[in-house]
């Protein structure tokens, strides 16, 4: 089920590989798009929410993460 999941997200894997770069993140080949997004989230001083509940309280609308996250949540 996390492999569907993954395929419905928006953002491709490459471009959150790219964005964890970016930021001087090791984005390893056997880490998930979920583990690379929270790892980003987590360097940036935020939460690593992606992919939980909080979705349904969370209020940052301008989140890089949110209509990924969005789409878990609907999967």
């Amino acid at each position: 089920m996390a492999d569907y999941k993954e395929e419905v997200n928006d953002m491709k894997m490459q471009e959150v590989r790219n964005i964890a770069k970016e930021r001087g993140l090791k984005a390893g080949s056997k880490m998930s798009k979920t583990d690379i997004i929270r790892s980003i989230q987590r360097a940036e001083g935020n939460t690593d929410c992606f992919g939980t509940e909080q979705v349904n309280i969370c209020g940052q609308i301008n989140c890089l993460w949110r209509e990924d996250c969005l789409a878990i949540q609907k999967a």
